[in-house]
């Protein structure tokens, strides 16, 4: 099996990323490992802001607006997106400084529609293990009902 990422030494000239990190609400001692990489492009036109992160349970807020599909309601791909940037970040903290993650699987069942308001994700770990985790995310609307049920496995590799 060939390895599709690997992460490159940061360029001295890298960017630096940190009003991103704080507009998505990554916590202060977050920042120095994300400073150079920020919180992804699709991350920040989906409007995904976090208010909890850790390898065991992660948790961001989502608009509605902006990530409806042709009928009015919240795309199904916007489920999954979040699932698997909450997944992801969950999974990269647990792989630590000298590892990374890579999905390798995501699975979305959808519930309910939503058409208006924020949509929270929370990500628990199932499994955190050496080589692989498992989170399930959870995306509710504004009245705590449960919109869709996510499942996201990622692999820890070490860097290279």
């Amino acid at each position: 099996m060939s390895d599709n990422f690997t992460p490159e030494a940061v360029p001295a000239a890298a960017p630096d990323l940190t009003d991103e990190l704080v507009s998505a609400g990554v916590p202060v001692e977050l920042r120095p490992w994300l400073r150079h990489m920020g919180v992804g492009a699709l991350v920040v036109k989906m409007g995904i802001v976090f208010s909890h992160m850790s390898a065991e349970r992660m948790v961001a807020t989502m608009p509605v607006e902006g990530n409806t599909q042709v009928a009015g309601i919240l795309h199904g791909g916007a489920h999954t997106v979040m699932a698997e940037t909450l997944g992801s970040f969950a999974a990269a903290i647990h792989a630590g400084p000298d590892r990374h993650a890579l999905g390798i699987e995501v699975s979305a069942t959808h519930h309910r529609a939503a058409a208006a308001g924020l949509v929270t994700g929370t990500a628990t770990a199932i499994h955190l293990g050496r080589t692989l985790t498992v989170h399930e995310v959870v995306m509710t609307d504004d009245q705590g009902r449960r919109l869709s049920t996510a499942r996201i496995t990622n692999m820890i590799r070490d860097n290279t």
